[in-house]
């Protein structure tokens, strides 16, 4: 049977990238991937179609695919209102918890052809390839009690419940210390286990943990350190394991490591197999519609769909060997365009990746 595979484009961006990535996964098939595409709306463009950002019919779409494509959500169009369960972002939300997508893997790996587009110097991030770990249904973004009040004296006050149970935390640990195992195998846990008794039960949990993969060497940080060392010696790491918030935040400060966050795909996964996948960045709809978004990190997500969810390892290498090929001939859209490379839109970034697909039958 086809494997079922869903496409959410979403707003801002979202429909021009994942239009190249759609190009790409087409590719795939006419190579004999036996795949099916759907297509359905999600975030503000579910908004404005039926009222709320996730649609029954769309769940229930993602819940029978095998893996679903998502491109971004979100825009100033919709910030104002003022029922925020029904904001853009509550369907990726949602999307995640329903599908039990608990564990974010978000790549930060430096092409050497884009070593001159990275803020920071050629010898601090040459070779940079680190992979972030993120627990993505639990923490503070899910906790509760949440929400807003007023005190009686009138004044506003907001508040939120960062928790984790010893389940979550177990689980994650165990895609961390596994991906450690095929990798460098080194794990650096991330918490701020001197001031919050979660991220004290976060570290514990990871210690409990490491006798069982013994060929994996185990270190802790504090979240503020970690911030401060991926800008100043990045490539002391191989795989960071942290929560949904430090990683949130972790993990955008590598994607900007590797010269644009537009470079960079992610996968969430659950326990089945099945998992989402999308670039690491927003909607970004101040350049939405002009041809300027680079597609990159969303046909590199693809590379990660074949590889994680469809058992297609071939087509994903063919891929990412046809990014690599693009990006030799210096093709570049904005954001990673410099002197003596050739800028090009959205759409001429995706017909040269499949050409270069193609080309490596």
């Amino acid at each position: 049977m086809s494997r079922k595979i869903l496409i959410l484009p979403g707003d801002g961006i979202g429909p021009e990238i994942t239009r190249e990535a759609r190009r790409v996964l087409e590719a795939c098939r006419d190579e004999g991937l036996d795949i099916a595409l759907d297509e359905a709306p999600v975030g503000g463009a579910a908004i404005d179609e039926s009222g709320v950002p996730l649609a029954p019919e769309t769940l229930e779409k993602a819940k029978a695919a095998d893996a679903i494509l998502l491109g971004a959500v979100g825009g100033p169009k919709w910030d104002a209102m003022e029922d925020i369960s029904k904001r853009p972002e509550k369907g990726l939300l949602a999307l995640r918890k329903e599908l039990g997508l608990f564990g974010n893997l978000r790549p930060a790996l430096l092409y050497p052809q884009l070593v001159e587009a990275s803020s920071l110097k050629p010898d601090v991030v040459s070779g940079l390839d680190i992979m972030i770990v993120r627990e993505l249904t639990g923490g503070i973004y899910f906790g509760q009690p949440r929400g807003r009040d007023t005190h009686e004296d009138g004044t506003r006050y907001g508040y939120n419940t960062y928790v984790y149970d010893e389940h979550e935390i177990r689980r994650i640990g165990r895609v961390a210390f596994e991906m450690a195992q095929k990798r460098k195998k080194r794990l650096c846990s991330v918490d701020k286990a001197n001031v919050l008794e979660v991220t004290m039960l976060w570290r514990d949990i990871m210690n409990e943990l490491a006798p069982e993969y013994p060929d994996v060497e185990l270190s802790h940080m504090y979240v503020d350190n970690a911030a401060m060392q991926l800008v100043r010696a990045p490539k002391q790491f191989d795989v960071i394991v942290t929560g949904n918030m430090f990683g949130d935040i972790l993990s955008d400060a590598a994607a900007m490591l590797t010269g644009s966050i537009g470079m960079l795909p992610s996968a969430s996964l659950n326990e089945s197999g099945q998992g989402m996948y999308e670039p690491c960045h927003g909607s970004a709809p101040d350049i939405a519609g002009q041809g300027l978004a680079n597609p990159l990190a969303t046909i590199l997500s693809i590379a990660m769909m074949l590889r994680y969810s469809l058992n297609a390892p071939a087509h994903a290498d063919r891929i990412e060997r046809a990014v690599g090929e693009v990006l030799d001939r210096n093709l570049r859209t904005a954001d990673i365009a410099y002197p003596g490379t050739e800028q090009v839109s959205t759409e001429a970034m995706g017909e040269a990746v499949v050409a270069a697909f193609q080309r490596s039958r």
